[in-house]
């Protein structure tokens, strides 16, 4: 069973139906496409964490392991409520999509426990796709497919989230703000809650054109940014100096990293942009592109292809993680993970 329209698809997210047991949600950007999953296996279960009632798989897990899949939608509740089988992919491959279009179908049909929900996260995937078309065909599961918000759905979901700050945006700074907004669900997540911390949660106020540029052009983590791109543009020493003044300014070493994907992210949006047909300036701007860095930026993107972020974004998660461990060295995990991503891009040629 397909799901397209917004308000089925947020219908059933909240509160899907019994009879439902299996769900494929998919599509390019993958921080919506996760963002979707993690409000449904929270109608499924509150709790995620919970090793009774929920089983988290990846690919690995199931490569080539039909039986660590079936145990999983085999077994029973010890507590009592549904199971949540939840199977996050981060490749395409071929033998995969097909073993998980035949578990799909069978737990669909009633093979397995009933009470079972699974929930898989998928990229993009084409309408030859094995498990697409399980998921669409079969009455008991659904297949959502993620695509680009619009210009409104991003207004909403920005009017929505201050509006739970409560506070606000008149109409032409809202039209500016997103405008400039980036089109990954992360990322718009990320920069609609740094506005509202600088509007400042709770205070009622409802800033103007004006007031809004003033935070576009002077950000508070300017110098995070900048290290950022100095460490994808291959100049380590430069961005050794960003990262150094931007602790000094009391930025942390997590949020470096996180800045780090930030940009990472940026340089995938264009980069997938621009293979869809957009032009280079469209990209750049889509993908929430400051116009002073548009052209560093593009020239970025023209050497760091998406295999290469695909490798860079393994470090980038391994640094948060090391980060936001107890009694780690942070700031020199943070500045490690610069000099890498420097050497890499000075590899390709920057």
């Amino acid at each position: 069973m397909i799901l397209a329209k917004r308000p089925e698809v947020d219908r059933f997210l909240k509160a899907p139906d019994p009879a439902v047991r299996a769900a494929v949600i998919h599509g390019k950007d993958r921080s919506g496409v996760a963002e979707r999953a993690v409000q449904l296996c929270r109608a499924i279960t509150p709790d995620l964490n919970d090793p009774f009632n929920v089983t988290v798989l990846t690919d690995s897990d199931i490569d080539g392991d039909d039986v660590r899949l079936d145990e999983a939608l085999t077994a029973l509740s010890m507590t009592g409520g549904r199971r949540l089988v939840r199977v996050r992919l981060g490749s395409e491959k071929a033998a995969i999509d097909k073993q998980l279009a035949a578990a799909l179908k069978a737990h669909a049909d009633g093979a397995y426990n009933p009470d079972a929900m699974l929930v898989i996260e998928a990229g993009a995937l084409g309408r030859d796709s094995a498990l697409r078309k399980a998921a669409e065909a079969a009455p008991a599961a659904v297949a959502i497919a993620c695509y680009e918000d619009e210009t409104g759905d991003v207004a909403r979901m920005t009017r929505e989230a201050l509006a739970a700050d409560k506070v606000g945006l008149t109409q032409d700074a809202l039209d500016r703000f997103v405008a400039r907004l980036p089109r990954e669900r992360g990322l718009m997540r990320q920069e609609i809650e740094r506005l509202a911390l600088y509007i400042g949660p709770g205070s009622g106020r409802t800033i103007d054109v004006a007031e809004l540029e003033a935070h576009l052009g002077v950000e508070p983590d300017a110098s995070l940014q900048d290290a950022a791109l100095q460490a994808f543009g291959g100049r380590p020493a430069p961005a050794q100096s960003g990262l150094r003044r931007a602790l000094a300014e009391g930025e942390s070493p997590v949020m470096a990293v996180r800045q780090a994907s930030i940009h990472l992210g940026k340089l995938r949006r264009i980069n997938v942009l621009q293979s869809n047909g957009a032009g280079a300036k469209e990209a750049a701007r889509a993908a929430g592109v400051f116009w002073k860095q548009e052209a560093e930026m593009l020239r970025q993107a023209r050497s760091w292809r998406l295999e290469d972020l695909d490798r860079a974004l393994d470090s980038v998660n391994a640094a948060d993680i090391a980060t936001k461990t107890t009694g780690s060295p942070d700031q020199l995990i943070a500045e490690r993970l610069l000099l890498e991503i420097s050497a890499r891009a000075r590899r390709l040629g920057l």
